[in-house]
């Protein structure tokens, strides 16, 4: 076994693989850049090594820094994690030859499977099922414009050596080919230093599941089912479980056995996936790619099959042979896993930086209803999110005992309370949005294509709109913490004398356009709240003004909500709804509403930064009449070009940035007459 391992990675995934080698008795070595100076994965490991500037093509991916930090630290073997350096061949072999264990999978299968053209070739050869579309190399957009055309629209223009979603664009006509294959190739260089650039046929109803492989260096290659995948925006993976509600028993066999012969075929060894897209209307699968590294989403296989994929990576590096065969694979209980990114959904997902002024994930383990909570992490309170890395801030994973369909809602539930009492400030994060996904109908029954996001949230994210009850049970909160602090306020040591000394009953909370007209109700250890006339609802909680966050029972219900003080009322935050509770007596409630209301500053003649960001070109200067829909400016954010477009037809007026310039968040690239 080997005495100490350097992972040439950063973040969460660098964190995960610390625990599993501190688990074997392993010495880590971590590696770091100047942003990450302070990182979480560098106070867990043993040793840590600066490795250059923030930008990763001048610290993760060179490969002579990380061979260098080697030769310092004498590691005997490296774990890549997955992206920079993870599917590079070049790398694999550098340690080959400098006599260091590259825990992964040898330099030929990478160098076959790594590139997604080849392996398209060598999988229809071995007569797995793939999609259509044109596997040679694209010169330039006309050309790809062409090819797009040929095979038929909608298509997927890809980066040879992309992966995480970076280099991907769908096209649905000409336009869009040549604008997708030239941002496809700038993201694709940028992220892998390799702008191959190939096309192939897009599955309109398509579901994205992946099967986990594992082999030996003795010639075995089981697989351990599968992973559905199918949520995603932006062609980057947001929720995913293990396994598929899509799936039988047949059709697992089937791909799970294609997929084992693709990796003997290669000599593969190693965890790894084969990721395929099925075809929900037709029931058939079409291998997409194979991705030789560990995949982001493995923690749902690990809860469901028991099996710690990261241990058996560094097993295999050091010669073993898997302990287990084929028919001791078994797929127990149900696992969800939401990705918890650095991305404001309010604004369309756009990236979001800054400093993480509180953090507090929910508790890990197991609960009293025997479902699992686990957090995988890179940050912690206090930290930075940096923009020049990919945005993701933990993986929060659920697990469910049981029948299938019974464990799979005892999964999604079990994610929305820990969702509920997971605390982020200080960044834009798309916690709401994970949590309103797990209350859809939709998601619930299981009914998902990787246009999900697309078609059930058509006009982008604007949080959720409360139903009655659960208006009618914020406003119970709102109560119970306006009674909680006025009460704290009378034990002021000070306070004047002519402060009320009995808080009244009578009470108008109001809240997302709805007013309701409530008595609050005490004694005996009791507090009660009746709105509108109906049934007492008994509400409690061990809240106490200044937490931002408590579990309020109200009736039978428990709500895990965050709670600041907002004016004359409450922020509440609890399952995608962000809503501020106003509590008056009526009034204080009458004279609010004759009050005018203040209406934002009109910047519909600006064209605002939306995201902290570089500008990496201006498509207009001033005096330009510019069309709906024309491409204006592009910024590049955590490895992404973002392009930003004319809302409508206009003139420009002034153009405040120039490429290469990094702005904050609402600053003013361009104005228009």
């Amino acid at each position: 076994m080997f005495k100490k391992i350097l992972i040439a990675n950063r973040g969460e995934i660098a964190c995960r693989v610390i625990k599993t080698a501190k688990k074997l008795g392993i010495a880590t070595v971590a590696v770091y850049s100047d942003a990450d100076r302070d990182a979480l994965h560098v106070r867990m490991a043993d040793e840590a090594v600066h490795i250059g500037p923030a930008p990763s093509n001048q610290s993760y991916i060179v490969i002579d820094k990380i061979l260098a930090a080697i030769r310092e630290t004498g590691a005997d073997a490296v774990h890549p994690g997955y992206g920079f350096l993870s599917e590079n061949a070049k790398f694999a072999e550098a340690l080959r030859q400098a006599n260091v264990t590259f825990i992964g999978p040898p330099v030929k299968a990478i160098e076959a499977m790594g590139d997604k053209i080849t392996s398209k070739k060598i999988a229809a050869a071995a007569g797995v099922s793939t999609v259509p579309g044109h596997m040679g190399l694209i010169g330039d957009a006309d050309e790809a414009a062409k090819i797009s055309a040929e095979i038929g629209y909608p298509v997927m223009i890809k980066a040879s050596a992309g992966g995480g979603g970076k280099g991907m664009r769908i096209a649905w006509n000409d336009a869009e080919a040549r604008e997708g294959f030239q941002l496809s190739r700038n993201e694709a260089k940028s992220s892998f230093g390799d702008d191959r650039i190939f096309i192939e046929k897009f599955v309109t109803e398509p579901r994205h599941i992946e099967i986990q492989v594992l082999g030996d260096q003795h010639g075995n290659v089981l697989y351990l089912g599968e992973r559905e995948c199918s949520i995603q925006r932006r062609n980057q993976k947001v929720i995913e479980e293990a396994p598929s509600p899509f799936l039988d028993a047949a059709t697992r066999k089937a791909m799970g056995e294609q997929a084992c012969a693709l990796a003997r075929e290669v000599g593969y060894f190693s965890a790894g996936t084969v990721e395929f897209i099925v075809d929900g209307k037709a029931n058939k699968f079409y291998f997409l790619e194979m991705n030789t590294r560990l995949q982001v989403e493995h923690p749902v296989t690990e809860l469901v099959t028991g099996i710690d994929l990261v241990e058996q990576m560094i097993r295999v590096a050091a010669g073993e042979k898997l302990s287990f065969g084929q028919d001791d694979v078994k797929l127990n209980g149900w696992a969800i896993e939401s990705r918890l990114y650095a991305e404001d959904p309010f604004r369309n997902f756009l990236p979001s930086i800054g400093r993480l002024t509180r953090y507090r994930p929910p508790s890990e383990g197991r609960r009293e209803d025997g479902t699992v909570v686990r957090n995988d992490t890179g940050v912690f309170e206090g930290g930075e999110i940096s923009m020049y890395y990919d945005p993701m801030i933990a993986k929060l994973c659920t697990w469910a005992p049981g029948d299938p369909k019974q464990a799979r809602i005892a999964a999604i539930d079990a994610m929305g309370k820990a969702l509920d009492d997971f605390e982020v400030e200080g960044i834009g994060h798309n916690l709401p949005f994970l949590s309103a996904v797990m209350d859809q109908q939709r998601f619930r029954s299981g009914q998902l294509t990787t246009a999900y996001i697309a078609e059930e949230f058509p006009e982008g994210f604007h949080g959720v709109t409360p139903t009655d009850a659960q208006a009618e049970q914020l406003a119970a909160v709102a109560l119970f913490a306006n009674l909680r602090a006025q009460k704290r306020a009378v034990l002021i040591s000070g306070a004047l004398a002519n402060h009320p000394r009995k808080v009244g009953e009578d009470w108008v909370v109001t809240l997302d356009g709805r007013a309701f007209n409530a008595k609050l109700k005490e004694g005996g250890g009791y507090t009660r709240v009746i709105i509108d006339g109906g049934a007492p609802t008994e509400v409690s909680s061990d809240w106490l003004p200044g937490r931002p966050h408590a579990h309020f029972s109200v009736g039978d219900d428990r709500l895990g909500v965050k709670i600041t003080p907002a004016g004359s009322g409450w922020r509440l935050r609890w399952r995608g709804i962000d809503i501020v509770a106003r509590v008056r007596s009526p009034r204080v409630a009458e004279l609010a509403r004759l009050m005018p209301v203040k209406l934002p500053p009109d910047t519909s003649k600006m064209l605002l930064c939306p995201m902290p960001g570089v500008i990496t070109s201006v498509l207009a200067k001033e005096g330009d009449t510019v069309e709906a829909g024309q491409a204006l400016a592009t910024v590049e954010a955590m490895k992404m070009e973002n392009v930003l477009r004319a809302e409508r037809r206009g003139v420009v007026k002034k153009v405040a940035a120039a490429a290469g310039q990094s702005l904050a968040v609402d600053e003013l690239i361009m104005e228009f007459e």
